[in-house]
């Protein structure tokens, strides 16, 4: 009977854990705000230097280019 109590309140508690980590992340960022968390200081990446220089390559690579704050082709020709 104790065992079957315990198990109920941890299972009502790891849904009500779960229930608010899911609700915790829930935002809506409007494009006007999105330059505060574009700050530089929120980087993970001490070398700034080398980090444009991977980004770099890797639009090189893919051809691809943009949501970083430049403009141009995928070509790679600045």
């Amino acid at each position: 009977m104790i065992r079957a109590v315990v198990s109920f309140g941890l299972a009502v508690l790891g849904a009500l854990v779960l229930l608010l980590g899911g609700t915790t992340g829930c935002a809506t960022v409007r494009p006007y705000e999105k330059e505060y968390l574009a700050d530089p200081i929120m980087t993970f990446r001490q070398d700034t230097e080398e980090a444009a220089h991977d980004l770099h390559w890797i639009e090189a690579r893919e051809g691809s280019t943009g949501g970083t704050g430049v403009s141009g082709g995928g070509c790679a020709c600045n």
